[in-house]
Formats: C-alpha cells, structure tokens, sequence
C-alpha cells in the first residue's frame, strides 16, 4: 500500500508550496488550492529592455526566499532599470495553451484577497495595439518576461514570455505567454549561493508500508516516530520490508532489509553575467549536502539477472531562491531505494553504515560548454558481519535525484552507497573477530556510485541547447572493511 505523507503543511513557508503529485510534473486541485493564498514572487522586462538589464553588472544575493517576499519587475530600455519587485501576482496559468491570467493585488483586483502568485513585470516602452487592453493597469506588455512562484496551475513555478495580451478577465489580464530564460532577467548580474532545503517543505510518497518520517526544527518542532532523534535540517526515512528468498533455501533463511537513509539537500546555484551573444558568462546548478545511511540485510536472497531494486519513498520539493529581485524556483526530486543482487547462494547477517558528504551537478562556460559536476566523500563506520557457505550478495541504500528550474530537469544523479560480500569455502566470520570460526575465504567491500546525466533544459540559463544530454560520468569508489583466509 502507498501512502503520501504531508510534511510540516501548517509550518511550510510560502516559498516552499510543494506538489502533491510527486511522480509526474502536473498540477492537481489540492496542489492548486496549497499555493493559492500566498505571496508570489516574479520577474518582468520587455525585449526592448533587456539589453538596459544587461548593463547593470551587480553582484546578488542568494538566498531562501522570504515567505512574505514582495514581486520584482523590470524597467523599460528608456528607464534603464534591472528586474525589481511589482505587485503583480500570477492568478493562473495553463499549461497545454500556455495562456496566464496577470492581475495587480494593489489595484484591489482578486489576487489581493488571498490568491495566488505575484509576479515580476515591467510595462514595454511601446505598447502595441494588442497590449493596450492592460495599459492602464500595467498588468502584462508584449515582451514582458514574468518569473513567478508556484501559481495556480504552474505548481513548479513560471518562466515566461508575454506574446500576446488577449484581453481583461475577472481574475485579471489574460496573455499569451512562451517559454523564456533566466539571462533576459539577470543580464550582467553575477550570483552564487547554496540554499538549504527546509526537510517541512517535501512532500513523501511512501511506496512501501513499513516507511517511518521523521524531521526536526528549530523550536522543538519534530515529526516522526517517538524518541526519533534526527540533526536540524535533515529528513530522515526509516523502512524494512522482505525480499525474495533463494529458490529451495529453508525456512531460517528467510530473505530481509531494514535501514534508514539520513539526508539534509541543499541547492546549488550560481550565475556568471554576460558572456557571448545571449548567453551568460557561467551558469550551475546542483544538488548537494550531507548523507547517513545505515541498513541490514539477513538470509539468503534469491539470485536475479539484474539487481533488484525496490523503491521505498519518493519525494518533492520546490524551494523558491531569491536572486536578487528574481525568484528562481528549484524543482528537487528524490526516490530513495533499497537494492540487493547475488547470486542466490550466499546466507549473510550484514550491517552496514555510511555518511559523508555529496554533489552532483552541472556548470557552464564560454569555453567548454556544458560538463558535469560530481563528488563524494563517503566513510564507513563499523559493520557487524556474519557470512556463510560459498556466494557473493552485493546491498545498496541509495538515492536518484533530479534537481530543474520552473518544471524542467536540469540533472539527474543516483548515488548509492552499498556493501558488497563474497565467500569461497564456508565461512562463518564477523569484522570484530575476523578469522573466528573461518573455513574459507572471505572479504568484505564498501563502496558508492554516483552516476547522473545532465539534460537539455538546462538551457533555460540562456544557455545553447543540449543535443543529447551528458552524463555526469561513473564515479567508483570501494574499499575493503574486512576480511579472512584460512
């Protein structure tokens, strides 16, 4: 049975509006009506005035966005002013047409009485016949770029262009919009910062029964299992399930895996102003923070062709960074997993525990392009170790991420930190008395693998498209625990 888990919903700021349907990138009405009511941030300039943005050359901060954060826009090339706040809020926006509906909670209109984004907009310097319907309201222009927290039908937030203004609604100006990037906004700023993200703000889809979630935060507020003790800033999932057992194994060999993964995410983000033509000087992005898993693995699992992996939790997040004026909404997905091969004859009782730090990512330069970013620094604590009879059984604890900007992924990457056994002979050994009771060979290896892509839409920076994506490249490490001769 699958159960969804609502983390921290009354304690969630409004920055981090998280989605309710982890598995796909669509909005749905519970989504809609989480986001409705809470302040938006967004981001406008015209065509016109993206070259005044351009000029500018701050240096800006990043940053958690603040949960009562005002809107930003950007002024007309005559003005000559980079992206700043505004009023306005994004009522809805559909994704099959791409139509918005733009309304300015100052003018009294609907969005004011707790609905839902604000946006960033400037007016153009020449409004077309087709803009003059919101001329005088300075709602939305042909040519404005709006950036916008998650609204009412863009939950992973909104980066857009004004094509087209179609005229007034209820709700506000209705606008034609396209896709648009983060350089017609931040022009020759420059920004770098790494951004934690708030455990209360995900969202858990439990894909197994026996999945316990636990959190904490400053004040005393803690969710999860009585007497669970978890660091400030971290999520902690606990689970235990069985596993298919060995063909024709007894009864006493029955096949088991419990742990717990231990992680504090927190968002990388970095912007290099100006480079050639349109594109910025630099750009990254990434996923990173600190890891601690420990599981268990008992009996004599069947053998498979290929690993078996079984997912136990997926999650979702969509933080909100404030770059400057700018609100970059992050999309982070994580489905943790549970991973176990061999070849069916080996009969282990394995304990095995790993924490350290993580990174994966891309960045982008004039001169190279796109290439991938991956780190870790994973150590092994002590492991408690029975194995007997001949065979090799390989366990794994592990992660896949996926980490966008505005409902596009930028990176994905699998970390997964494992124990891998192997044993000629029987042996009967444990790693605090290794050779006891040895009659046969045995090793004992911990390791992690970090693989990943990364994907095309991180062109939303500016950037030139990928034509295929890029792997991160496989990062391997093992070291040996233990081991014993006879």
């Amino acid at each position: 049975m699958r159960r969804r888990t609502r983390l921290g919903h009354a304690l969630v700021p409004a920055f981090a509006v998280t989605a309710l349907l982890l598995a796909s990138g669509c909005s749905s009405p519970q989504h809609e009506a989480a986001a409705d009511g809470h302040a938006r941030e967004a981001t406008r300039v015209s065509d016109d005035s993206t070259a005044a943005a351009r000029t500018d050359g701050r240096t800006l901060a990043v940053a958690a966005a603040p949960a009562t954060a005002a809107t930003a826009a950007a002024g007309s090339a005559g003005a000559g002013r980079p992206a700043h706040r505004t009023t306005l809020t994004v009522s809805s926006y559909d994704g099959k047409t791409r139509r918005a509906v733009i309304s300015n909670a100052a003018k009294g209109n609907s969005a004011g009485k707790g609905s839902p984004a604000a946006p960033t907009v400037s007016p153009s310097p020449t409004p077309s016949a087709s803009a003059s319907a919101s001329a005088s309201a300075q709602q939305a222009a042909v040519g404005d770029v709006i950036a916008s927290a998650p609204a009412p039908g863009a939950p992973d937030g909104l980066l857009a262009k004004v094509t087209k203004v179609l005229g007034e609604t209820d709700a506000g100006t209705e606008v034609q919009t396209e896709p648009a990037t983060l350089d017609a906004l931040l022009g020759d700023d420059t920004a770098k910062g790494t951004v934690p993200v708030d455990p209360a703000a995900f969202d858990v889809d439990k894909l197994l029964p026996d999945v316990k979630v636990s959190w904490s935060k400053a004040g005393d507020v803690h969710v999860g299992p009585e007497g669970a003790t978890v660091p400030l800033g971290s999520l902690r999932l606990d689970v235990s399930t069985e596993v298919p057992t060995a063909e024709g194994a007894p009864a006493s060999a029955a096949a088991s895996v419990s742990g717990f993964v231990q992680v504090a995410p927190q968002v990388d983000f970095a912007y290099g102003g100006a480079g050639t033509g349109s594109a910025p000087g630099s750009a990254y992005l990434g996923v990173s923070g600190d890891w601690d898993s420990g599981w268990a693995v008992k009996g004599r699992a069947g053998a498979t062709a290929t690993p078996l992996r079984i997912p136990f939790a997926r999650l979702h997040a969509d933080p909100v960074l404030q770059v400057g004026a700018v609100p970059v909404v992050v999309n982070l997905d994580l489905t943790c997993y549970l991973q176990v091969s061999g070849d069916g004859k080996i009969t282990v009782d394995v304990e095995q525990n790993l924490k350290g730090g993580f990174k994966a990512g891309g960045t982008f330069g004039t001169a190279q392009g796109w290439t991938p970013v991956s780190s870790s620094t994973m150590t092994s604590t002590p492991v408690r170790t029975s194995v007997t009879t001949a065979g090799s059984v390989r366990t794994a604890l592990g992660a896949e991420a996926s980490v966008g900007l505005y409902g596009s992924v930028g990176v994905t990457a699998d970390l997964a930190p494992y124990l891998r056994g192997e044993a000629t002979g029987t042996v009967t050994a444990t790693s605090a008395t290794p050779g006891a009771d040895v009659r046969g060979t045995w090793n004992l290896y911990g390791g992690v693998d970090l693989s990943g892509t990364l994907r095309l839409q991180l062109s939303v920076f500016g950037t030139p498209v990928l034509e295929r994506g890029i792997p991160l490249g496989a990062l391997h490490r093992e070291w040996k625990l233990a081991g014993g001769t006879l």
